[in-house]
């Protein structure tokens, strides 16, 4: 359970504070990345999804309460190698996985203090911390998550079953291509876990000009890909 919980938090946090990082970089005012574009967040995101994997690598490196919740349903008998599928062990990583991304949003803030310090667009400032859709729309923006977050884990599942040697890199590829292709309409969420625990970070954390962390729109990115996670992990199921 140690293992479990300190591998998650750390692998977690390192993939909010790199994914965090780079959308701070292109969207925070006055800094070197600034403007730096949609396809610049695609491989910062990714790139923190390669590190964090290899980071967590001790407990199966989740980092996702959906990949969490697509195992549990997939017809697995392990989380990860030598880690049985339990109640317990399932609220060691979903509880780990939300604790770690509240500390990488934490400690990016920390990198990027003077240019939040700086930045006076609440939504900008909010844009480092969570996701929002592009159109507010609630239904279809929790299908948008719903679809994504599905062809995150059901390909994970996949690359158990059919081993490449890619590892970490694969995960990240894919990341890459979610955001490039479905991430559009909402910011790809696709993690409960990377979205609810920064925009707690953003309430919590003294952030001039900082506004509402609209927690109208929080159970979208949370809903949404525990429904995709599920359904990838049930589908999974059905196609082997």
């Amino acid at each position: 359970m140690g293992t479990i919980f300190l591998s998650e938090i750390a692998g977690t946090a390192m993939l909010l504070l790199l994914g965090g990082g780079v959308v701070a970089n292109v969207i925070l005012r006055g800094t070197k990345g600034n403007g730096g574009g949609w396809l610049l967040i695609n491989f910062g995101w990714g790139l923190g999804v390669f590190a964090g994997v290899y980071v967590a690598y001790k407990s199966g490196a989740h980092l996702n309460p959906a990949v969490t919740f697509g195992l549990l349903t997939s017809g697995a008998t392990e989380y990860g190698p030598g880690i049985p599928i339990t109640v317990g062990t399932t609220i060691a990583y979903l509880v780990a996985e939300l604790i770690g991304a509240f500390v990488g949003a934490v400690l990016c803030w920390l990198a990027y203090k003077k240019h939040y310090d700086a930045e006076e667009d609440p939504g900008t400032i909010l844009g480092t911390f969570s996701t929002g859709p592009e159109i507010r729309s609630y239904g279809w923006n929790l299908v948008t998550e719903i679809i994504g977050t599905f062809v995150l884990v059901f390909v994970i599942i996949q690359f158990g079953n059919t081993p490449s040697g890619l590892g970490p890199l694969a995960v990240a590829l894919l990341v890459l291509a979610i955001g490039a292709s479905l991430g559009g309409p909402t910011g790809y969420a696709i993690n409960p876990a990377r979205d609810l625990g920064p925009r707690i970070a953003h309430a919590i954390l003294p952030i001039p000009h900082k506004g509402s962390s609209d927690w109208g729109y929080s159970w979208v990115p949370v809903v949404g890909p525990l429904i995709g996670g599920v359904l990838a992990g049930v589908a999974s199921q059905l196609y082997f």
